[in-house]
């Protein structure tokens, strides 16, 4: 089988989609991967072919101006929901949706799989007839009845006047997605498809969506029939690195906040202060997004660009973390507890399921270092939270290890055109 994937520079989404591609090319299928320049050498060295978005907007260079969305400059989660869907959902479906008609000119495959913000990829692949595997990332982001928006931080509803508030606010986030409605809507008329009554109806149209991450660690929801819980990708990014562990024998805490921008460096040097303040060894990486010259260590807490989760969350005691679903997850995966300071996007979410599980506790990222260091100790003193993450670790890595993504990929060989979901 061939496969057309539809990516975009995500930060934190990218090794979790790689790591897709990685196992499809394992099991003898082909892959191109259709992103922007800055994925092109790990896709190459990921064993695929590399195209490039050309009409599509994409991420030319890793520097800060060239981000896509910008979304630090977000202060609410309204502006944020507007901005994505402006400049990566809905506002230029039509040309995503053209370059993934030109890819599979240029060489047709079997499916099309694509991220699940990029809706004009989906729509590119109804239109020609191939069908369409939409990829969730992290947990269920779409609007749905029995949880919380996505982004919105809160806790599953308790009581007639929770469940109000959770459709209260679903159709609140429903209106505001759909606010990208008609640019969505003009895409699909210009390749001859019906108009959607809804933003998302799109995923309907999908022939699967799989979403990466246990069912163990999501809220359960009413779902529509094509979507998969498949299980996580661990996989680290390609810039990480095995780097040295201050040596000793004190607890050793790892830190991981986000791999792209989001003004983290001050929340860095609050965490360090706080360790210096125990006694721990560290390891903190600054993540290609901060110099870790703007991040003091001390002889015990090691700053560094890079590192891998594979190597050091195994040995960690506790980790710390903003809470991207990515980093949270090979945490628990590991058996590891974690104080998660959630800075925005899908984090407050990822806090709220892990914390559910007694594998967490949630901080705000304005706290002090007193706070944090507080946090750190009351996980390593309390074997609860450890016994927490490991329960809910072992069906992470069940998950993980299953093959049930691939096949469900496999299955779609010969599925009706257009992206009709498949019973």
């Amino acid at each position: 089988m061939h496969h057309l994937a539809a990516l975009w520079d995500g930060g934190g989404t990218v090794p979790v989609e790689l790591g897709v591609v990685r196992r499809l090319l394992a099991r003898g299928s082909t892959v191109t991967v259709l992103g922007d320049p800055t994925m092109e050498r790990d896709v190459r060295e990921s064993g695929a072919e590399f195209r490039s978005w050309t009409r599509a907007p994409h991420r030319a260079s890793p520097a800060l101006e060239d981000d896509l969305l910008h979304d630090w400059e977000c202060r609410t989660p309204v502006q944020l929901l507007r901005r994505l869907s402006d400049r990566l959902i809905t506002g230029p479906a039509g040309a995503f949706a053209a370059d993934v008609r030109e890819a599979l000119a240029a060489r047709p495959a079997d499916t099309v799989i694509a991220n699940g913000a990029l809706l004009g990829a989906l729509v590119g692949a109804e239109s020609a007839g191939v069908p369409a595997v939409a990829l969730s990332a992290n947990i269920y982001s779409r609007p749905a009845r029995g949880v919380p928006p996505f982004g919105s931080g809160l806790a599953p509803a308790r009581g007639p006047l929770g469940r109000g508030r959770d459709r209260a606010l679903n159709a609140l986030a429903t209106a505001l997605w759909n606010r990208g409605l008609p640019d969505l809507n003009a895409a699909r008329a210009d390749l001859g498809l019906d108009p959607l009554r809804d933003t998302w109806a799109q995923w309907d149209r999908a022939a699967r969506v799989l979403v990466l991450t246990s069912p163990a660690f999501d809220l359960p929801a009413e779902l529509p029939a094509n979507v998969r819980y498949v299980g996580p990708v661990l996989d680290d990014p390609g810039w990480a690195e095995p780097v040295a562990v201050p040596a000793g024998d004190e607890p050793l805490v790892v830190v991981g906040l986000s791999s792209t921008y989001m003004r983290q460096a001050d929340l860095l040097r609050r965490i360090v202060a706080a360790l210096a303040t125990l006694p721990v060894r560290a390891v903190v990486p600054t993540g290609p997004a901060v110099d870790p010259a703007e991040v003091p260590g001390t002889d015990r807490v090691a700053v560094v660009r890079a590192a891998s989760h594979a190597q050091l969350f195994p040995l960690a005691d506790v980790v710390v973390t903003h809470a991207g679903h990515g980093t949270l997850v090979k945490a628990l995966a590991a058996g590891v507890p974690a104080l998660c300071l959630p800075m925005g996007r899908d984090q407050g979410d990822n806090v709220v399921r892990a914390a559910r599980h007694g594998a967490a506790l949630g901080l705000s990222p304005k706290a002090s270092p007193a706070r944090i260091a507080a946090g750190v100790r009351r996980l390593l003193e309390d074997p609860a939270y450890r016994r927490g993450a490991e329960a809910l670790g072992a069906r992470l890595r069940a998950d993980a290890a299953s093959t049930a993504l691939v096949e469900e990929v496999e299955s779609l060989a010969g599925s009706p055109a257009r992206g009709q979901a498949v019973p």
